[in-house]
């Protein structure tokens, strides 16, 4: 099974092309490593919650963007088994202070529980985190088929849905935290690739228009998951 390193990042708006240019020198570590894929896409519409969003996820400060970014990999093995070998490759080295502050970064990896299948490039992205009570995987995917049958009828051309597989623990920010898991919940982070913004746009239009969203409601904690809406700065596919 197919997974996926998931990351969300907060970047100064003044350090957006360092990043890109970080992002840049280390995915060839990571292919070479056999990553499938790596996206970087930078914030366009954050929205806030009432309990929970991308900005509390990692305590972003005044004056930085949310980065939602994400490595897919052919399977568990080959993601662990690259690990240690990129660690000790000089060229993840930075050639100065990161870009960003790691201490808040928050990343993970999950199964590729969903993946209506490549897409190729895209323009657009909508992101979610959220919490799933640790018994509804299948439920879950259920919903992320049927879900994905509408949004591509809208234009959308790629849908991915992950389940937590290793949530590590974080001193200030982690995914758990990020949407206020409880125990006996799980961690699910998936995206939405759209050709553009525009056709974004009028798909969600049409969609809260739709009766059938109602039909199938989702399995996971609608007042904890978190959303945003981005743009790709980096992808190794184009």
């Amino acid at each position: 099974m197919a997974c996926v390193q998931g990351f969300v990042i907060p970047v100064k708006h003044g350090n957006k092309q360092a990043y890109r240019d970080l992002a840049a020198k280390a995915a060839p570590v990571f292919l070479g490593g056999g990553a499938i894929r790596i996206v970087e896409c930078w914030e366009d519409d954050i929205p806030d919650g009432k309990l929970t969003d991308f900005r509390r996820a990692v305590q972003a400060k005044e004056g930085e963007a949310i980065v939602f970014s994400w490595i897919l990999w052919p399977d568990k093995a080959t993601c662990e088994g690259a690990h240690d070998k990129m660690m000790n490759d000089e060229r993840m080295v930075p050639d100065g202070p990161l870009p960003f502050e790691g201490d808040r970064m928050i990343y993970a990896g999950f199964d590729t529980v969903y993946d209506s299948g490549d897409g190729g490039t895209f323009g657009y992205v909508d992101g979610m985190v959220a919490s799933v009570t640790a018994d509804k995987r299948e439920a879950f995917v259920e919903h992320a088929r049927y879900m994905a049958a509408l949004f591509r009828e809208k234009g959308a051309s790629r849908l991915v849905d992950g389940w937590n597989d290793a949530i590590p623990d974080g001193k200030l920010t982690d995914f758990k935290r990020a949407v206020q898991a409880k125990e006996g919940e799980t961690v699910v982070f998936g995206w939405i690739e759209w050709p553009d913004k525009a056709t974004r746009d009028a798909a969600w239009g049409a969609l809260m228009q739709d009766a059938r969203m109602m039909e199938n409601p989702p399995v996971w904690n609608g007042p904890l998951a978190i959303f945003g809406a981005f743009a790709p700065i980096f992808d190794t596919a184009g």
